[in-house]
């Protein structure tokens, strides 16, 4: 059975509740019509027009990003810049865009629950709480543990693994030993003295500032800036995971990609290189 947009956007309001989005966000259906139906959905963190070519490419006529494609209203639009470009190929395919971003960074499971899935860490609780949630699972990070307490060395290698880099900055002192574990996909700066107060041993996020990391090195906590696309890509498996399993429930006729084209938006140079 055929899925309509209307019917898919339930179903993702399941997974990730439109109610549990910041006030400043944009979630939803951006482009698009509620009433077509979907057939195809490609999956990818941003809205940009690579993403949207391989979505065509692909015969995906649904693309899902959790960055919104429009995010302050818009004076005008210019098909001549990269905006102006993504809303007018959209368009122009009929392809229906549909932003999952805060709503999912605060949903239980949600972004920081794949991360912190991948450090293999247990007992998972919100790092920062909605207040205006009954569900206390919901909310900004999460914060686990580990049965037995990792070698700092052992941790890291964990983090490379899960965030699949080479290299990652960290301020503030290493601890010998890690249990206490907090993390936040993507940019998670606000967080620190958070995590700080709630005894993580380390933290992991992306998007430090550098007077965040400052304190954090005169307080001798462990901050680690994983970037962050690496921090927020393993949250695409989880959604695909999860939208399976309700296109199975629901008997939809759905196919769910990820996409196979999208890379970070920096590349890392060394001195050696030039």
């Amino acid at each position: 059975m055929a899925v309509k947009i209307v019917e898919l956007l339930n179903g993702l309001d399941a997974i990730a509740p439109s109610k549990i989005a910041e006030s400043w966000d944009n979630v939803g259906l951006l482009i698009g019509d509620p009433q077509r139906e979907s057939h195809s959905v490609l999956l990818g963190l941003d809205p940009t027009l690579p993403l949207l070519q391989e979505a065509i490419r692909r015969g995906a006529d649904t693309l899902i990003t959790h960055h919104p494609c429009i995010f302050h209203p818009l004076p005008f639009v210019h098909t001549s810049s990269p905006e102006g470009a993504f809303l007018e190929l959209a368009l122009s395919k009929k392809i229906n865009v549909i932003a999952c971003h805060t709503n999912f960074d605060n949903a239980a499971p949600g972004v920081s629950d794949a991360l912190a899935m991948l450090l293999g860490l247990k007992e998972l609780s919100p790092l920062r709480r909605m207040p205006s949630s009954e569900n206390k699972s919901q909310g900004a990070g999460r914060i686990g543990s580990y049965v037995t307490p990792l070698f700092f060395k052992e941790f890291m290698q964990k983090v490379f693994a899960a965030l699949d880099l080479k290299n990652v900055m960290l301020a503030g002192k290493p601890p010998e030993k890690v249990q206490t574990v907090a993390v936040c996909g993507g940019s998670g700066s606000d967080f620190v003295e958070e995590a700080f107060l709630q005894n993580a041993d380390v933290y992991l996020s992306a998007e430090i500032k550098h007077s965040t990391a400052r304190w954090a090195e005169e307080v001798g906590f462990c901050v680690i800036d994983g970037t962050h696309y690496a921090t927020e890509r393993p949250a695409l498996a989880l959604l695909e995971k999860q939208i399976v399993a309700r296109s199975l429930e629901c008997n939809w006729d759905l196919q769910i990609l990820q996409s196979e084209s999208e890379k970070p938006a920096f590349t890392t140079f060394y001195k050696n290189d030039f």
